[in-house]
């Protein structure tokens, strides 16, 4: 059995922040939680600043890190977005997916995350031909996870069309599985491991034909998985299922059993109040990407009126336009200030929550994003000295880190008790600038 002990100079515990917080762990849990150690333990390891619970990015697509900055020249919509990304995916093999996505996931642990739910939609070779393993890109996302020491839920999407009544196009045509039923046996094989649970997810009610929802919902329910869909990102999207069902995309998702308190919905940005409600009663997850939604020019989703209903809210870095889970804290509560025009929706715990139990919650690690005994070890450390930092009272640590501190104050991340991020540098990846570096001008070649 392997024991640690940490000191935290100052822990957030959910509601308040203590100074002096000693926890023991023993394989990867928190064994118990010790307030008022006023000076380190003998042979306890220093956590010096403030140290949360491990953050939860509930939302990526990996190989979405290579178009950063690629993607802002010029103007331009969400679609003529959609067109360079499918240029990127249509480079992809399991050998330069495991590349990139090992550095991406050390970004993200640089960054204070230690959960990531992988949105995977790469099935198969160009053409839509299986790999001889079937599922080798998703082997590829679990694999790079464990390089770069964090925990992923592989969320294995069902991807059949490229709108209603439509084909796959040519780009997509390695997403599809061709049915549901295909895609569940296919997605059936892959295996959980203790970083990796497999979770599900409709891509869209574009991409899924409405015959087909319940065979993926039903996948998830035998398995009590998490199950993801991306939901209202466009108004565009609104209207083709209006045409095509006369209802919108939530009511489709709610007439064929998608919704329910294991079921996230992405984006959620163009809703009716009804469409609020119906997420809400069904105890249906929200999460915000607003990093994202804002770099593609979404819009601003109701986040606040979808949690009064009964949403609970996560949060994602989706397209990693940037890749800072404090940012995207910050950005859901500053969007919702822009189209108010009034403050405080959310208290820096509840934005905090959102970024960490709630966001494991939705990805189906329900024993993470708390500092308490049987809880994960998994912790990230913020540095109260730093530029950003320096000067708050550290009882106001919880608004510090939402509201100042960013990705580059994190000075440790500890994931199942080990040091994955030690002052700031990774220590499995020795170079991730580099790593990243190489793994995008291969896809760029």
């Amino acid at each position: 059995m392997t024991k640690r002990t940490y000191w935290l100079e100052h822990a957030w515990l959910d509601t308040h922040v203590e100074p002096g917080v000693a926890v023991d762990t023993a394989d990867g849990r928190i064994t118990a939680v010790h307030q008022d150690v006023d000076t380190p333990p003998p042979g306890a390891e220093i956590l010096r600043g403030l140290t949360l619970p491990g953050l939860a990015n509930a939302h990526s697509h990996a190989f979405h890190r290579a178009l950063r900055s690629t993607v802002q020249v010029g103007s331009g919509t969400f679609w003529t977005w959609r067109e360079v990304m499918y240029s990127f995916a249509d480079k992809l093999t399991p050998e330069t997916y495991h590349a990139l996505a090992r550095a991406v996931y050390a970004e993200m642990a640089l960054a204070g995350i230690t959960s990531v739910g992988e949105f995977h939609y790469v099935h198969h070779a160009p053409g839509g031909t299986p790999y001889a393993d079937p599922n080798a890109m998703g082997e590829a996302l679990i694999a790079a996870a464990a390089d770069a020491g964090i925990r992923i839920t592989l969320l294995d999407t069902a991807y059949l069309s490229a709108g209603f009544g439509e084909a796959p196009n040519t780009h997509q045509l390695r997403f599809s599985d061709g049915s549901a039923e295909a895609w569940a046996e296919r997605c059936s094989v892959l295996k959980e491991r203790d970083h990796a649970r497999i979770g599900a997810a409709v891509h869209s009610v574009r991409a899924v034909p409405a015959a087909q929802l319940a065979t993926v919902a039903r996948w998830a329910e035998e398995r009590r998985a998490p199950l993801h869909v991306h939901l209202s990102e466009q108004t565009a999207e609104n209207d083709a299922c209006l045409a095509a069902h006369g209802c919108t995309p939530t009511r489709l998702l709610a007439d064929h059993g998608v919704l329910g308190p294991r079921t996230t919905g992405v984006h959620n940005t163009h809703l009716t109040d009804e469409d609020i409600a119906l997420l809400g009663s069904s105890s249906t997850g929200t999460c915000m990407c607003p990093t994202t939604e804002r770099d593609l020019a979404d819009g601003i989703g109701p986040a606040a009126a979808l949690q009064n209903a009964g949403s609970p809210l996560s949060l994602g870095s989706d397209s990693h336009a940037v890749i800072d889970l404090l940012e995207e804290a910050r950005a859901m509560e500053l969007n919702e200030r822009l189209r108010t025009r009034t403050r405080g929706h959310w208290t820096a715990a509840a934005l905090l929550r959102a970024a960490s139990a709630d966001g494991h919650a939705a990805l189906g690690w329900d024993e993470a994003g708390t500092i308490e005994a049987g809880a994960l070890a998994d912790l990230t450390t913020i540095a109260l000295d730093s530029v950003r930092t320096a000067g708050p009272l550290p009882r106001l640590g919880a608004e510090t880190a939402v509201f100042a501190a960013t990705a580059a104050d994190v000075r440790h991340t500890i994931v199942g008790g080990r040091h994955v991020v030690r002052d700031g540098a990774h220590t499995l990846v020795p170079d991730v600038p580099q790593a990243l570096a190489r793994a995008v001008e291969a896809l760029r070649a």
